[in-house]
């Protein structure tokens, strides 16, 4: 099977059967999302939506949280992964946001990329779910499955994103990756992939995977 055969059957079987695959994280406002997104670093959806509940009622805004010291905020994400630096990250972020971009929170990866805590791929989560800019964002569970499927070979994050980016229609972006996602997530996980209910396994070219 050729790599673009591969691409044209996997993504018609997400198209046809996951019509609808969104983030995880819960969010009601750009602001949130990235605040969200920045704590979702090397922690679970699950954990960072049991902490934002309490953060976001004292520092509902940019502006709140940009008047904030690291300290504080550290008490309330504590229980997230890294917390001194997440903390200090936020606020130095809020701070820049404020200061650069008249409190909103920017719209193109390269301004996001300038904020503190945030990579690309949270300049591309972001972009893609609030702006629908064709990005794929590629985080271990996109890298994982990627390259277990045979859709790349790159080694690095990066080269994931480009061969994804050259493969997959503008439109499609926003979506796959969060196909992709969802499917490393709950099926093809790091650890004990669930391959006899997989249902891309017919087009998988690491199929069946026994670690």
């Amino acid at each position: 099977m050729t790599r673009t055969q591969r691409y044209k059957d996997i993504l018609k079987y997400f198209a046809d059967n996951v019509p609808v695959a969104e983030s995880e994280l819960e969010f009601s406002s750009p602001y949130e999302l990235i605040v969200a997104v920045i704590l979702s670093a090397q922690c679970t959806d699950k954990r960072v939506n049991a902490t934002t509940p309490a953060l976001f009622a004292k520092y509902p805004d940019v502006q709140a949280l940009a008047a904030a010291e690291p300290g504080e905020v550290y008490e309330l994400i504590k229980s997230i992964s890294y917390p001194n630096n997440k903390a200090k990250n936020l606020v130095a972020m809020a701070r820049k946001v404020v200061s650069d971009f008249g409190g909103e929170i920017p719209s193109t990866v390269e301004e996001i990329m300038s904020l503190p805590g945030a990579g690309r791929k949270t300049a591309n989560v972001v972009t893609s779910i609030l702006y629908k800019e064709p990005v794929i964002a590629v985080d271990t569970h996109v890298f994982r499955v990627a390259r277990r499927l045979g859709l790349s070979e790159g080694d690095t994050p990066r080269a994931v994103e480009l061969e994804l980016e050259a493969n997959i229609p503008e439109e499609t972006r926003p979506i796959a990756h969060h196909w992709l996602l969802l499917h490393g997530r709950y099926v093809c996980t790091s650890q004990k992939p669930k391959c006899g209910e997989c249902a891309l396994k017919e087009w998988c070219k690491s199929y069946p995977i026994t670690k």
